[in-house]
């Protein structure tokens, strides 16, 4: 027989329990309307998974756990959803929750439902996950989803398994009668949690007022090979409660703050173990339970198996109350219940006591009275705290001191109220204190969180601030560089090339050095996953062009010393090979230009300026490759010769005329480039031409052009001699004009619908627009070079005068701003700067006026 200790404290209430165990448990009517909460355990509520107006079954699942701690809820009997909102539930607050309602049909149609064959060929997880998609919870309780329970994690090792069936509370015989009636459903829960848990030992814990049930389940346990004791233990209250019954049962004390499974103890409160036995052996989830519907206004006391979610004036009707004599209606236990003023709310899975109480059973409290210092209640008190200071703490919003006291280790279990002489409802001074605790951690918990964010966010602009100063920085480092690049040039031109030589070996094994060190962060970052991968490529990119710069200029200086100072011809292997690499790191480029804008790196303009660079030097390379590849098949050749120069550059300049189109159409800013390496190539191709005709003539000695000469492109000669000049601001107005029309004409294509009619109008009215654009665009052009070979034939680069205006406007508006700044903090510099913008204007009035004659 195992040993009993004992707990602090304690009370002996009237019990009352007689009244309620002289009949069998009796199934409750089925309601005509169920209202089942979806939160009636501690954790997160379920989810609804049906819909208004769906048709469900009994057995049903109509709502799903979320989150670790939840439990999911079924149907309890079949019917129709009429409704998903709040409405009230049994809680002291009296406040609303959200319900899920059904009509129920009368038919109590079951779901296809069956048990496990065999339990114990499931594995102990998904045994455990059938365990809580039957949603069962905690019957005696708080409603701790029970799955929790049973899967503690490899950090518990559960050495005693606890069956709660002490029901120590007056009035309450729910679990009394299960044990009665259903005591082999109890043994076979307790078998399916021993193959969870493995528990060395199991206890059953009983109050010495429940002979029959004692005898009933001694006999029960003859048939188990489970090592399973039951204590009895002396009737006293409240020995049913967890920590309580496990000091009385195993001596041990859960420490304040902990829970049994911390000291390897588990406790499952007989209901609960009941409710397992018949969802793993039936598959039957938890739809019902056993209430007590007792008191003096109830005609014939007795336990009701009720649906969840079944109105309590239903039972109340089946147990014949008097609502004449009825004077106070309590949910639960007269020590631990609360009184609730509207009948029809629901019945929930810790719902286990309906009192029906007359005035004489449960009077009205007396008015509380000044606290007379006894010290009672310390004495009652089985959590052996200090009821009086926790009063005291928490009448005067001392929150912070009540916690220190260990306020939350309060159990509320009402023995300090019942024997204070005061009649100070403690109890509610505690829950009251609770739940000021509890609001103001809320409070302090956003509070943190958006400090938090706060924090993270200054921190992220601060760090911007940091980013742009170093990019500053590394600006004027790089400007200062080149200013040390240029002098360092203009001073070795007077050294001997020997001298720039050994300069020039220097520079580029520094240059190599960095290069390594760039490659090399290069690589460390993309094995972390960094985020600096974008701007660490740019840096290594622009270390590998800095190289490869350094060793061409020491391979020209190095053949400059051992070749002959004559000229010679440009080598087209070379200049190839360079056109090449220009190319591919221009794809490279746009391609971490592409990935850092995608990203969100802060490199992403640093790249960008980057590929307009690398667009410009491939147009130059190609440009150069190919006018050394012209120039190298054109220089002296004989008739097929020529004839192979005039196909060449003829091909030559449909590659960059097409290379145009498309820079055009990507506005990309190396497009003027490319438009003066078009013409350029379009003279090299005249020039081949004609050298091809002068060639055939005097081979042939006739007059007749061979059909070769036919070129699309026109020669000099097939000009007018004469032209008129155009309006050049009126020709980019008209290319304005048509590229909008042809914009707007392919938008109206695409919303267009698909092979329609107005689709095909549309797509020729773009072919016709876009060969408009086209003639306006060439016009434009020739417009242009015509005065810019206007402009050459007085002396006059009119590409060089207009950046030369434009350097010029710039500095009239920087001198602007400069002598703004100085009229309010440096008066003393005002004149020089009024002379100096005197002097721009007119250097700008000037190349204006030059300009002008060529607009």
């Amino acid at each position: 027989m195992s040993k009993i200790f004992a707990f602090h404290g304690g009370i002996h209430p009237p019990e009352n329990k007689k009244q309620s165990t002289r009949a069998p448990i009796r199934l409750a009517p089925i309601p005509e309307q169920l209202t089942i909460p979806i939160q009636q355990h501690i954790g997160a509520p379920a989810k609804p998974c049906v819909h208004v107006g769906e048709q469900v079954l009994k057995g049903q699942m109509i709502a799903q756990a979320q989150g670790r701690i939840s439990v999911s809820i079924h149907a309890s009997s079949s019917g129709t959803i009429t409704d998903i909102s709040p409405q009230a539930v049994p809680h002291p607050s009296g406040l609303e929750a959200p319900c899920i309602s059904i009509k129920t049909d009368g038919q109590d149609q079951w779901v296809p439902h069956q048990g496990l064959a065999d339990y114990h060929t499931l594995p102990q997880l998904e045994l455990i996950d059938y365990i809580r998609n039957h949603g069962i919870a905690g019957m005696g309780g708080a409603g701790f989803p029970t799955d929790v329970k049973l899967h503690l994690g490899d950090d518990h090792i559960v050495n005693t398994l606890i069956i709660n069936a002490a029901e120590c509370e007056p009035y309450i015989t729910a679990d009394d009668m299960l044990i009665r009636e259903r005591a082999e459903q109890v043994v076979g829960g307790i078998e399916i949690i021993n193959y969870l848990l493995n528990p060395t030992h199991i206890l059953i814990g009983i109050e010495d007022n429940k002979a029959h049930a004692i005898r009933v389940l001694e006999d029960a346990l003859r048939h188990t090979e489970l090592n399973i004791d039951i204590v009895v233990v002396p009737t006293k209250y409240p020995s049913g409660g967890e920590k309580q019954l496990v000091r009385l049962l195993t001596g041990v004390e859960v420490p304040s703050g902990r829970i049994p499974a911390d000291v390897g103890i588990v406790c499952q409160n007989i209901g609960t173990v009941a409710a397992i036995n018949q969802a793993v052996h039936h598959g039957t989830p938890l739809i019902s339970r056993i209430v007590t519907v007792t008191g003096g206004a109830v005609g014939k006391p007795q336990n009701l198996e009720a649906l969840i979610g079944t109105p309590i004036n239903d039972l109340l009707e089946a147990a014949q109350v008097n609502h004449k004599t009825l004077s106070r209606l309590v949910m639960g236990g007269p020590m631990m219940g609360f009184t609730i003023e509207d009948d029809a709310i629901p019945i929930i899975k810790t719902s286990n006591c309906i009192i029906a109480a007359v005035k004489e059973e449960m009077p009205p409290a007396p008015p509380s009275q000044a606290c007379i210092r006894c010290g009672l209640c310390e004495q009652a008190c089985p959590a052996e705290l200090l009821p009086q200071q926790l009063f005291w703490f928490s009448k005067s919003r001392e929150f912070e001191k009540a916690k220190h006291h260990n306020l939350f280790d309060c159990i509320e279990c009402g023995a300090c109220s019942y024997v204070c002489p005061s009649n100070i409802p403690l109890v509610q001074y505690y829950r009251f204190a609770k739940n000021e605790i509890r609001a103001e951690e809320a409070e302090q918990r956003k509070s943190d969180q958006a400090r938090q964010r706060f924090e993270a966010r200054q921190a992220r602009l601060e760090q911007a601030i940091l980013d742009k100063e170093i990019r500053r920085k590394e600006r004027a480092e790089q400007a200062a560089k080149t200013q040390a690049a240029k002098k360092a040039s203009s001073e070795n031109a007077a050294k001997t090339p020997e001298d720039n030589i050994k300069q020039l070996k220097t520079a580029a094994a520094i240059t190599r050095t960095k290069l390594k060190k760039a490659l090399s962060a290069l690589e460390a970052a993309k094995a972390d996953s960094s985020d600096s991968i974008a701007q660490l490529d740019l840096q290594h990119k622009q270390a590998e062009h800095a190289a490869e710069e350094a060793q061409k200029a020491l391979e020209l200086a190095q053949s400059g010393s051992q070749l002959p100072t004559t000229s010679a011809a440009p080598d087209i292997k070379q200049l190839k090979t360079q056109a090449a690499v220009a190319r591919t790191k221009l794809k490279k480029a746009q391609q971490a230009l592409k990935i850092a804008e995608e990203k969100g790196h802060d490199g992403a303009d640093t790249l960008r300026a980057t590929v307009v660079q690398l667009e410009e030097k491939s147009a130059a390379a190609q440009l150069a490759f190919t006018n050394a590849e012209t120039d190298t098949s054109s220089s002296g050749s004989p008739l097929p010769a020529l004839k192979e120069s005039t196909d060449k550059a003829l091909g030559t300049l449909k590659k960059a005329e097409a290379a145009l189109e498309t820079a055009l159409a990507n506005n990309s800013p190396a497009a003027e480039k490319m438009k003066a390496g078009v013409e350029k190539l379009k003279t090299k191709y005249t020039e081949a031409l004609a050298a091809q005709k002068a060639a055939e003539s005097l081979s042939t000695k006739t007059t007749s052009a061979p059909e070769a000469t036919k070129a699309p492109v026109e020669s000099a000669e097939q000009q007018p001699t004469a032209r008129t000049p155009a309006d050049l601001k009126a020709l980019k107005q008209n290319v304005s004009i048509m590229r909008t029309k042809l914009k707007k004409a392919e938008t109206l294509l695409a919303s267009a619908e698909i092979d329609s009619e107005q689709a095909s109008e549309l797509q020729q009215e773009i072919v016709r627009l876009t060969q408009l654009h086209k003639d306006a665009k060439k016009q434009l052009d020739a417009e242009e070079e015509e005065k810019i070979k206007a402009a050459a034939d007085q002396g006059i680069d009119l590409k060089k005068l207009k950046i030369d205006a434009a350097l010029a406007r710039a500095a009239v508006t920087k001198l602007e701003r400069s002598i703004k700044k100085a009229q309010e903090a440096e008066p003393a510099e005002l004149n020089a700067l009024q002379n100096e913008l005197l002097a721009a204007q007119q250097q700008a009035t000037q190349f204006n006026n030059t300009l002008s004659q060529f607009e």
